[in-house]
């Protein structure tokens, strides 16, 4: 089995969420990658959270659900996060994966922002049924 960790990085102050832009696919997603051999999958959330957004967490974050994404592979399982204690350490420069991090305001999410993507905030925000599947 292969795990990822994603994050919804809430902003309850501003009610936004913190996006990211990758530059291999398509579509506004929430931030997170694999667990590499060896790690916790709190501290893969940790690192790619710092990578693609240049958050740091600075408490645990919120278990929310787990989902299997048989998009990527027949085994492949995702669990989501909820953060809200963080800081931002600076805005995200663009790099080979990352093309844009920004936050969206809840009420103004970006047109493209991906279809699952949609469904975890809708799951979290506004009560929807969680779904077995990424």
């Amino acid at each position: 089995m292969t795990l990822g960790a994603r994050a919804i990085v809430f902003d309850e102050a501003q009610n936004a969420v913190l996006l990211v832009r990758h530059t291999y696919v398509p579509g506004w997603q929430l931030p997170g990658g694999g667990v590499e051999a060896g790690e916790t999958v709190e501290d893969a959330l940790r690192r790619e959270v710092l990578e693609e957004g240049n958050i740091e967490l600075l408490g645990r974050p919120e278990l929310r659900s787990l989902h299997f994404n048989k998009a990527a592979t027949s085994r492949d399982h995702v669990a989501l996060y909820l953060v809200k204690n963080f800081r931002r350490i600076g805005e995200h420069v663009p790099d080979r994966e990352i093309a844009e991090a920004r936050f969206f305001p809840l009420e103004a999410l970006p047109p493209e922002i991906t279809s699952a993507t949609r469904r975890r905030l809708a799951e979290v925000f506004e009560g929807a049924e969680v779904a077995a599947e990424w």
